[in-house]
């Protein structure tokens, strides 16, 4: 379809890249390190989006407000920096969607809520940073996913009118922020989804089942 869209934003984990088994391998090695035995990587990808908290209740029971959460989220962020590129890649297609992109000059960028110095060299070590118009990351801001300042800054980075921008994700988060910012939405469901999400209820613009899916909306 044709429309007035000049740029797309996308979310890291689980949209733009396929980043679970690195994420996975964090975890798992953070187990080990307890005497915990490892987690199957079916049981990890549907939390990924959900970043530290997700995966640490998941596995372990331990919820953001425990007093032993933020030991455990900087164990695993040493470990995931270490290899934080092992087995992540682009989702199938997503290539080409960044190479049509830039061939039609519509700018791409990144909103996410991993932090920003990961977000950052995850992206250089795929040689996706000088490509980007923005990468802001979870802690770039005081306000984070589902608030629409991160979004909304992203767009200053990159001069960009957030009405003429589309965001992606996999997440509701991802899309109430979306909405909030006043873009049109658009939810990966190749992404980290869960049996018990709804994204049908989300509210989102269009449910793409393949990163290709996103041309039709250029």
């Amino acid at each position: 379809m044709q429309n007035s869209t000049q740029a797309i934003l996308f979310d890291l984990d689980g949209t733009l890249l396929d980043t679970g088994r690195d994420m996975g391998g964090a975890l798992n090695r953070v187990l080990e390190e307890m005497g915990r035995p490892a987690v199957d990587y079916d049981r990890i990808r549907p939390v990924v989006s959900q970043g530290t908290a997700g995966l640490f209740e998941m596995s372990l029971g331990v919820t953001s407000a425990d007093p032993a959460y933020e030991a455990l989220r900087g164990k695993f962020l040493d470990y995931y920096e270490r290899d934080i590129c092992s087995h992540t890649t682009l989702f199938s297609g997503m290539e080409d969607v960044l190479a049509r992109l830039e061939e039609r000059e519509l700018p791409w960028g990144v909103v996410t809520s991993k932090p920003e110095y990961l977000a950052v060299s995850l992206m250089d070590s795929l040689e996706l940073l000088t490509r980007a118009a923005c990468v802001v990351g979870g802690d770039t801001l005081e306000k984070r996913k589902p608030h629409p300042e991160p979004l909304l800054h992203g767009c200053a980075l990159a001069d960009l009118k957030p009405e003429t921008c589309i965001y992606v994700g996999d997440a509701e988060n991802d899309i109430v922020a979306g909405r909030r910012a006043g873009m049109k939405t658009l939810i990966a469901s190749f992404g980290y989804l869960s049996a018990a999400d709804r994204p049908e209820d989300w509210g989102a613009d269009g449910i793409i089942d393949h990163p290709l899916d996103i041309l039709e909306w250029i």
